[in-house]
């Protein structure tokens, strides 16, 4: 299976599940707020699901293709710590995370969200020049 069909269907499977948590539960598939209220407490039935999902989606494409995804990560642990901690904070300051605004928020024309996937992919752009520039 070429990548493109896999990077399409994994696009696909995230959209479905998108929108069947819309239809039954009502709520935007926003990861981050799903995980924070999960951590709290304050999430139960449809959410947790969802969060179940995700953590098992590695282990059925294991099952299905034989062997774990590949993912190599170049980055040193700190620096992927300081990463987390900034996505985290960005996502708490934009009431929402690329999930929430790019996949739910630009399908409901959504102008807070355009302006957020927007500048999300304006980082991501200026983050990798500046890295291979400094690398």
């Amino acid at each position: 299976m070429s990548v493109y069909l896999i990077s399409l269907t994994g696009g696909m499977l995230i959209g479905l599940s998108a929108a069947i948590l819309m239809l039954a539960n009502g709520r935007v598939a926003g990861i981050s707020g799903i995980a924070g209220r999960l951590l709290q407490g304050r999430q139960t039935g449809v959410g947790t699901a969802f969060v179940a999902g995700l953590m098992l989606g590695p282990i059925c494409y294991r099952a299905i293709a034989g062997a774990w995804p590949a993912v190599t990560i170049q980055a040193s642990t700190p620096l992927l710590i300081v990463a987390g901690l900034l996505v985290g904070f960005g996502t708490r300051m934009g009431s929402g995370c690329t999930s929430g605004h790019g996949v739910v928020g630009l399908a409901r024309l959504s102008p807070r969200s355009l302006v957020a996937v927007a500048t999300f992919l304006t980082t991501a752009v200026l983050t990798v020049f500046l890295m291979g520039a400094v690398s």
